[in-house]
């Protein structure tokens, strides 16, 4: 055989440079945002991405502990400074992707603030404060509004936000203190109320993004990263129920 010709038969016969996928935590309330988002951006890409949700709180620990996560997806801007402060993070890369608005929803009750004030309407499903931001908002509010002591009582606990959404679209709880998201979701019941607890009742749900260490030379993980701050990208989240920062 010529030389030419095995220099075309080594060529072809080598293997392609697999494109590195790229694995995500997500706090529990994107997770369809960011299930859309990554259908997209491997549509546009070809690159794969594998997504893990759970509360940031517990999504936060496992990456202290070595998780093999390349972008966490925060419900809150404390763990995200964190990780970046600690050296678990690219320095400078956070930034927030999504504003959160909390709601009480219910699937039974017709009058969602009545649910609160009757100690005999049933159970208030919240997210675990601990780890969850969700659910310290949710409690944040009921403080300020003077109710968290009798409500308390009748409090169960999500281990994040989407079990505290299951727990009122089973009807397991009354009613539950929920993410806006989340009631896009096409499996959800008819709600017989629902209603947008304001902003200033609680502290702000700024849910930034982070690039983590590992991934500091993952192209990959770094294309998916510039995506989340793209208009395509952006306008995904504002359809799922997020306000935007400019």
């Amino acid at each position: 055989m010529r030389a030419g010709a095995l220099f075309l038969v080594a060529l072809f016969a080598w293997p392609a440079v697999a494109v590195e996928p790229v694995t995500i935590a997500v706090a529990s309330n994107f997770y369809a945002t960011a299930t859309e988002l990554s259908t997209q951006f491997s549509d546009d890409t070809g690159i794969v991405v594998r997504v893990s949700n759970g509360s940031t709180g517990k999504l936060y620990a496992q990456i202290l502990n070595g998780a093999p996560f390349d972008v966490f997806l925060s419900a809150d801007a404390e763990r995200p400074a964190l990780l970046e402060k600690s050296g678990h993070a690219v320095a400078d890369s956070r930034f927030t992707y999504a504003q959160g608005v909390l709601v009480l929803w219910s699937r039974d009750a017709t009058d969602c603030l009545a649910v609160l004030q009757d100690a005999n309407s049933g159970r208030v499903a919240i997210a675990n404060p601990e780890t969850a931001p969700y659910g310290r908002a949710a409690v944040e509010y009921l403080s300020g509004a003077g109710i968290w002591n009798a409500v308390s009582e009748r409090v169960v606990y999500g281990e994040n936000i989407a079990q505290a959404m299951q727990f009122a679209a089973t009807g397991n709880a009354t009613i539950g203190l929920v993410a806006k998201s989340q009631l896009r979701a096409p499996q959800l019941p008819e709600p017989a109320c629902t209603w947008e607890v304001p902003a200033s009742s609680h502290s702000n749900l700024e849910q930034q993004a982070i690039l983590l260490a590992r991934a500091a030379a993952n192209n990959s993980a770094r294309r998916f990263y510039d995506f989340l701050r793209s208009d395509e990208a952006r306008e995904i989240v504002r359809r799922h129920g997020y306000e935007l920062t400019p």
